[in-house]
């Protein structure tokens, strides 16, 4: 997600993470909400947390581009909610009107069943956008402190150094740290304001995979602490070790929503890896086999259901050897979906 078309409070070299809420009222008293202000109405299920973030029936254009058509999402309590899609989806759409940073054509856009830029409803969110910029001669400890003084009820200084892994880098000029540090302190200064629901835009660019696992683990944390989550990533493992649901953006709509589970099952269940000398018009014309391809000396076979197609690859080569069956992951249900969501849109 870019930076461009934020208010001023960014190009002046502020992260919306942390600024000021006064800062963001200035920002804001441009923005001439066209929605009406009242609750939405839904119907709640016995047993679910409620709702903090939503868009319903939003649309979005800039333009004659529609970059939001009829979206409706919500993001409950307590939960990571994963909000994936292609580059140009509609996702920096979504969460700028989240964040109160742009207005709906049509349709309401919520956050603690009120707007987005209402001063108490930002003091209960962060956010980490991509594209974030601060003073780079101030040090990590100065950063934290001087964001932290915007809220009412921040969180210790020690206990973001802690949360961000900063602890041994407090004392660095951000000017001076690696990207993957940068990425790091830009985190702190979005949970530093204690809040109950973060925004975290791509928030593992740059870091290593000790660092990413790292960060996982805090986002676990705070969720087990009541925090609520919306992450967007194009690393789809991170959607899926993180996420309590996933929704599927292409094309300015939401074409799937569910848990990571949910979301891997609309896809073909299984690959089979194996070395055989079957040739593969016979493996195609096994019952249940979708798709073959060769795989260096190997071949890959996608099918529903494996036990079947396994009883019949033994029966017919004896000297099967190489043998691996793995689940469909989320990057190929991901693929599947939109893919399947451009042909539709062409057959259309």
């Amino acid at each position: 997600m870019d930076g461009t078309g934020l208010p001023s409070l960014l190009a002046r070299g502020c992260n919306y993470a942390a600024t000021a809420p006064s800062e963001m009222l200035t920002a804001a008293e441009g923005l001439k909400m066209s929605v009406a202000l009242q609750p939405i109405h839904t119907t709640e299920r016995p047993g679910l947390s409620p709702v903090v973030a939503s868009l319903e029936q939003v649309n979005k254009n800039y333009g004659p581009v529609r970059a939001l058509n009829g979206v409706d999402f919500r993001v409950r309590a307590g939960e990571v909610v994963a909000l994936l899609g292609p580059n140009g989806a509609g996702k920096t759409t979504a969460v700028k009107l989240l964040l109160g940073l742009l207005q709906p054509n049509s349709g309401k856009a919520r956050v603690f069943g009120g707007d987005p830029t209402n001063p108490e409803n930002r003091m209960r969110t962060g956010a980490m956008l991509q594209v974030g910029r601060v003073p780079e001669t101030l040090r990590v400890r100065e950063h934290i402190d001087l964001f932290s003084t915007y809220y009412e009820r921040p969180m210790a200084s020690s206990e973001v150094l802690s949360v961000a892994g900063l602890e041994n880098l407090k004392n660095r000029k951000f000017g001076d740290l690696s990207g993957g540090q940068k990425q790091r302190v830009l985190f702190a200064l979005a949970i530093c304001g204690n809040p109950d629901l973060l925004f975290l835009d791509e928030p593992t660019v740059g870091l290593d995979v000790e660092a990413r696992r790292m960060l996982w683990d805090q986002i676990r944390q705070l969720v087990r602490r009541g925090k609520t989550v919306l992450l967007t990533t194009h690393y789809l493992q991170e959607a899926d070790a993180l996420a309590d649901r996933v929704a599927v953006i292409n094309k300015g709509e939401i074409i799937a929503e569910g848990t990571p589970s949910e979301i891997k099952a609309q896809t073909a269940g299984k690959r089979i890896r194996c070395i055989t000398h079957l040739p593969l018009g016979e493996l195609r014309g096994i019952t249940g086999v979708t798709e073959v391809q060769e795989d260096r000396e190997a071949v890959e076979i996608h099918t529903a259901e494996a036990e079947p197609v396994l009883r019949e690859l033994f029966a017919r080569d004896a000297s099967l050897s190489g043998l691996e069956v793995t689940s469909a992951g989320l990057e190929e249900a991901f693929l599947a979906l939109t893919q399947e969501a451009a042909k539709n849109t062409k057959l259309g």
